[in-house]
């Protein structure tokens, strides 16, 4: 079992609030009745999204009958952190997805000088909400056992001036193993201000990429990197 997830697991993984008494919501009864046709008695897993997990049996009630002890999968010493600008249309979503499958802890979406979008208070309410129903969807996809934190939307100026934030830029020195929270800039790259902010550069590799895929190896990168250092015992 990877350290933050039921990889090999028998059957899909579900959230519930509590794991004595495992109640699946109506949005997920309906997506494991429905689309992955599921069936009394077929097992699945069900986590409490703070870590803790245990194996159980499907019922069309809604209530899973619990099988085995709860388990629970320790959380990292030092959170893995992505911070990515906003971007246009659905793209923030696949990076919030992809981030969450990826396995990293924390997602914040960053407003900078030179983001091409604008979002005003409503908006980015509205859109909370369904970022965070994509990172339970994706949790559940991926077999996590803890949900990531989201935090939306943040001043880049104010986050990049945050102890241990590295910014993403071409020719930096690559992530290493010491990594443990990473910024991307929009599309614009970033303004001179926030340029200035940054105390701390690495670089995603040799190729110019868009701000989505940016993000997006930003946190492969990150996981290869931390896996690294607690094999090697750091």
């Amino acid at each position: 079992m990877i350290r933050d997830g039921l990889a090999g697991s028998a059957g899909p993984h579900v959230f519930v609030d509590s794991l004595d008494a495992m109640v699946v919501d109506e949005h997920d009864l309906a997506h494991l009745s429905k689309s992955l046709r599921m069936r009394d008695g077929d097992p699945l897993t069900a986590s409490d999204g703070k870590g803790a997990w245990r194996h159980g049996r499907f019922d069309s009630s809604g209530i899973i009958e619990p099988e085995g002890t709860v388990q629970r999968v320790e959380a990292r010493e030092e959170q893995l952190t992505v911070a990515f600008s906003l971007v246009k249309g659905n793209k923030p979503e696949l990076v919030i997805q992809k981030l969450t499958e990826i396995g990293i802890d924390r997602i914040v979406v960053l407003a900078a000088e030179r983001s091409i979008v604008k979002w005003d208070h409503t908006k980015v309410e509205r859109n909370h909400e369904r970022w965070k129903r994509i990172i339970r969807e994706a949790a559940m996809q991926s077999h996590r056992v803890r949900l990531p934190e989201l935090t939306a939307v943040v001043p880049a100026l104010e986050w990049l001036a945050q102890p241990g934030v590295a910014g993403a830029h071409f020719g930096a020195p690559e992530i290493g193993v010491a990594s443990r929270s990473v910024a991307i800039g929009p599309e614009g790259g970033w303004a001179p201000s926030e340029v200035g902010a940054i105390v701390e550069s690495v670089s995603l590799g040799d190729t110019v990429l868009r701000a989505e895929t940016a993000a997006i190896a930003a946190g492969v990168l990150l996981c290869a990197a931390a896996r690294g250092a607690r094999f090697d015992g750091r």
